[in-house]
């Protein structure tokens, strides 16, 4: 079955069942009708991309909200670190209106201005964004944490967000898995104590990284496995959890995003995590 998308209306009302319960058995909520407006002077922000070209977005972190690989002025980078604090603020009022069962529970992190298009960027085929993937972090373990994103479209020239989403996670899982390279305790308390990462990987998250790699690395399956493309018009906004549902963004530029977390047994249903996922596929539980 290939990830559905699931159009939310603004009463939160979900067809069939929960917000929750969509989201956590891998669909992607889109809300089309939610206000985030833009004040005359962060209009310019959809006109031109105001990034160094350094990264490949524009990026908030931490408490302080730091902005990193922003460009303009000293008044322009102020003013666009604004917005993105605004936006981490709705971020969070979607969750607590539309996922009140998270509410409270869910961390956020990283607050992003992309305006590049996707397919134009010239990059290694692990970073390539285009080819289809399930979301982990390198640096970063996550061990039993969930990834929770929401992406809006702010093109002003009313081109859409491109992207195409894939089959079930565990119908993927086992095609792949056979394939993946045992986990090694010892390696990964080694990149931790080299502060290579940022704490030891678990065995959770070396199937994740090598599954990342293993999806784009496979032409064949990019071409071939089940997949469906989905276009996110300018001013709607889409919720997923990236480390479930298989996607791939194909084009479109100027969007925000924001990355939260959340611990696996504060899901509603902590078995249709990929922690549990990946464990029942191969019948026993994941080292940690």
């Amino acid at each position: 079955m290939i990830s559905p998308i699931l159009p939310v209306s603004s009463g939160g009302a979900a067809p069939g069942g929960s917000l929750v319960d969509a989201l956590e058995s891998g669909s992607v909520l889109v809300f089309r009708d939610l206000d985030f407006p833009f004040s005359p002077f962060e209009q310019r922000f959809l006109e031109r991309p105001f990034a160094d070209g350094k990264a490949k977005n524009v990026n908030i972190r931490g408490a302080d909200a730091a902005l990193k690989g922003a460009a303009g002025t000293e008044e322009e980078q102020e003013a666009l670190r604004q917005l993105l604090v605004r936006y981490r603020s709705f971020a969070k009022a979607l969750i607590d209106r539309y996922l009140p069962a998270y509410s409270g529970t869910v961390s956020l992190a990283g607050t992003s201005y992309r305006p590049f298009d996707v397919d134009k960027r010239k990059m290694s085929w692990r970073r390539d964004d285009t080819r289809m993937h399930v979301d982990a972090f390198p640096s970063n373990p996550l061990g039993e944490r969930r990834i929770l994103r929401i992406f809006r479209n702010i093109n002003a020239n009313g081109e859409p967000r491109l992207w195409r989403v894939g089959e079930d996670f565990g119908a993927m899982a086992e095609k792949f898995l056979p394939k993946l390279p045992g986990y090694s305790g010892l390696k990964a308390s080694a990149l931790a104590a080299l502060k290579i990462t940022k704490a030891k990987r678990t065995e959770y998250d070396h199937l994740m990284l090598h599954l990342h790699d293993a999806l784009k690395q496979d032409l064949a399956y990019q071409a071939e496995a089940p997949q469906a493309d989905v276009q996110f018009k300018p001013g709607e906004t889409w919720v997923t959890f990236s480390d479930l549902v298989m996607h791939g963004a194909m084009g479109g530029k100027y969007m925000l995003e924001q990355t939260a977390y959340i611990a696996v047994a504060d899901q509603a249903d902590p078995e249709k995590s990929p922690q549990r996922i990946l464990a029942r596929k191969l019948g026993r539980a994941l080292r940690h």
